[in-house]
């Protein structure tokens, strides 16, 4: 499940970030407005960077999620447990 997880929030990282970085490099550099989040919000060309750094967060956040160590469960085996 985690690793579902993680790469559901991952894959909407590389989504958003991709959408700041176009419309930010569309409004900076051709003064038209690319990508769908123009229809969405109305931004300033430099807060679409901040858009691109919360895609970029979501996408460490999500390789971190799927790439953690599962948690364990006390079944009461193994090195610490009380020998019956």
């Amino acid at each position: 499940m985690r690793t579902t997880i993680g790469y559901t929030i991952e894959s909407i990282g590389y989504v958003i970030g991709a959408q700041g970085l176009i419309s930010f490099a569309s409004q900076t550099f051709f003064g038209t407005e690319w990508g769908w989040m123009h229809k969405v919000v109305d931004l300033p060309s430099t807060a679409y960077l901040g858009v691109v750094a919360v895609g970029l967060a979501l996408i460490v956040g999500g390789m971190k999620t799927r790439k953690a160590p599962e948690a364990r469960t006390a079944t009461g085996s193994g090195r610490n447990s009380r020998a019956a």
